[in-house]
């Protein structure tokens, strides 16, 4: 199997838990990983100091890049990164990469993604969606990307907030083209 070089990019949206879950199941997951670059704007820091009460995603052994960093690897397709999970992806951030405006190093790597035909999965978690949004997903959809919502399921009964976000982030996983054990609908 060839390993993945993935990017993650985290925006200020609401939702860091399903950032830092998707950061622990690439750790357990590197085996099937190359590398994995993580690029967050200011606002994703801030809303994951309030939101999970800590500053760990210092603590991943992954490489950061700094959100004005256009010399990082994949703002150019000859890195050959495989796919690109934005996660939460704020509306604005959606909005800028649906109409070509790369004006940070999140919105010019998913240029990239785009324009290289690779894999660009946007966790977009805002409610409710306005026809700006929605057109906006459209556009991104026709481009290539996934618009996967973060919308949790409750069939595998989930007992934790953890659980519940998990389900997302196991769904990205296999958008992503990972393998991981979780739940499956109607399997044993």
């Amino acid at each position: 199997m060839n390993k993945k070089k993935i990017i993650v990019a985290i925006t200020g949206a609401s939702g860091s838990i399903y950032a830092k879950l998707l950061l622990d199941n690439l750790l357990k997951l590197s085996d099937q990983i190359e590398k994995v670059g993580v690029v967050m704007s200011d606002n994703a820091k801030e809303v994951w100091r309030f939101e999970l009460g800590n500053e760990e995603y210092d603590n991943y052994p992954f490489t950061f890049y700094p959100k004005m960093d256009f010399n990082a690897p994949f703002a150019s397709g000859s890195a050959k990164f495989d796919t690109m999970i934005i996660i939460p992806c704020s509306m604005g951030t959606l909005g800028r990469i649906a109409h070509g405006i790369s004006n940070d190093l999140i919105s010019r790597a998913a240029d990239v993604v785009l324009k290289e035909r690779r894999k660009l999965i946007a966790v977009v978690r805002d409610t409710p969606f306005s026809l700006i949004h929605i057109n906006n997903m459209k556009t991104v959809t026709e481009a290539g990307g996934i618009i996967c919502p973060a919308s949790p399921s409750f069939y595998s009964l989930p007992k934790s907030i953890e659980e519940v976000a998990q389900t997302v982030v196991s769904r990205v996983i296999d958008l992503a083209g990972l393998n991981m054990d979780s739940y499956r609908w109607n399997e044993e």
